[in-house]
């Protein structure tokens, strides 16, 4: 039984002896965290037996709502944690919600470091990366029809690559809002020849960054990896194309899946969320099971929460704010909110005008935890990550 084990809010007082030092806190065994983890669809009994064993432990808990819609938050330090989960982990009736528990803990502050992919592996966790955006479409949001030229798309690749981009993501149907499918020969056209012109390019460099296919087509993904692509980003969260989990299985390619309400067709049609990121996070749990069990690698997942797709301003602005919740999931998180519409505020800023804003999304994400910021500038976005990286991983950090 899946209990959605988030970590919804933590006070931490800082690890690192050096940064205790400056603040003036004095030297503990501990980092001091205290942590709030919410369960929901939690049955009586379960409820009032975590509750009733965290209260003995010296935390904090609380039960709201009822049936179905029963949700336990729980609150405590690090050894209050250890003491609750000691009891429910030896309590049949209590075992599974121990281990979501105990998962959601490990994942919130324990980030993924790597990223297998089909050959080698990416490092993560030193440095944010940066996925640099290329439509090969006549029609995306933001620059649609620039790069629809195959030599356009290589030329524009070749100049991220030089401004430091770490992934470049090529895709070939634009999912705007209110955009319409393309035909999958079309797709085909766009997409393929610009990642087999990248792949043989950039393969005679010491370094090249990865080639990722933004594609919802099984048989796009398919003929990209054979192409030479090295990740798959599915904005509709392998719910589009039935096959598409099997096929990254088979690619082994590593997989970006996205959170989505809707279609591009149907998502700005009154999106509403009673629970923004648990529903969020329920998603995109119910879509890694999927995976895992299609046969894709558990370490070849990345997540996103999909700002833009199926939500109102309130709802994006709320995503960065609380994006940090998302590390309960336990994989590398990938944020790309550059210039899209939700940065105009009340205004009617065109997208090439909310460039400052974007770096400003992209920043908030890196606080909360993103591992990967997708982005149309890719020379600033770096810089914003280098300077974000600085302050908030190792302070020798350097790009």
């Amino acid at each position: 039984m899946s209990y959605n084990a988030l970590i919804v809010a933590s006070t931490s007082l800082p690890a690192r002896a050096d940064h205790r030092t400056r603040l003036g806190v004095p030297p503990r065994r501990t980092d001091g965290d205290v942590r709030t983890v919410r369960l929901e669809a939690v049955p009586a009994r379960v409820a009032g037996v975590l509750r009733a064993g965290m209260l003995s432990a010296g935390g904090g808990a609380r039960i709201a709502g009822d049936g179905g819609g029963r949700v336990l938050l729980l609150q405590g330090d690090g050894a209050q944690f250890h003491a609750l989960l000691r009891q429910a982990g030896a309590r049949h009736a209590t075992l599974d919600a121990a281990a979501e528990i105990r998962a959601a803990l490990i994942g919130y502050s324990s980030r993924p470091r790597v990223l297998a992919l089909a050959r080698g592996r990416l490092m993560l966790g030193q440095r944010t990366l940066v996925m640099g955006v290329l439509n090969v479409t006549p029609d995306s949001f933001s620059d649609g029809g620039r790069f629809f030229d195959p030599r356009a798309a290589v030329e524009r690749a070749r100049s991220m690559a030089g401004e430091g981009a770490d992934l470049i993501d090529v895709g070939g149907e634009s999912t705007r809002p209110g955009a319409r499918p393309v035909p999958l020969s079309e797709e085909l056209r766009r997409v393929i020849p610009v990642i087999e012109t990248l792949s043989g390019a950039f393969r005679a460099g010491q370094e090249r960054p990865l080639l990722s296919v933004d594609t919802r087509r099984a048989e796009v993904a398919r003929r990209a990896a054979a192409a030479g692509a090295d990740l798959i980003n599915d904005v509709s969260g392998l719910t589009y194309d039935p096959a598409m989990a099997a096929t990254v299985a088979d690619s082994g390619l590593p997989v970006v899946i996205q959170h989505t309400r809707g279609t591009p067709l149907t998502m700005r049609r009154s999106p509403r969320y009673r629970h923004l990121l648990p529903e969020i996070a329920a998603f995109l749990r119910a879509r890694i099971d999927q995976a895992v069990r299609a046969g894709v690698r558990e370490d070849r997942i990345v997540v996103d929460p999909g700002i833009g797709f199926g939500k109102r301003r309130r709802d994006n602005l709320a995503i960065l704010r609380h994006l940090r919740t998302l590390t309960s999931l336990g994989r590398p998180i990938l944020i790309g909110a550059s210039r899209k519409s939700f940065l105009k505020g009340h205004g009617d800023l065109p997208p090439a005008d909310r460039l400052e804003a974007s770096l400003a999304a992209e920043a908030l994400a890196i606080a909360e935890g993103a591992d990967i910021i997708r982005v149309h500038d890719v020379r600033e976005g770096v810089r914003v990550a280098a300077l974000c990286d600085a302050v908030l991983r190792d302070p020798l950090a350097e790009r």
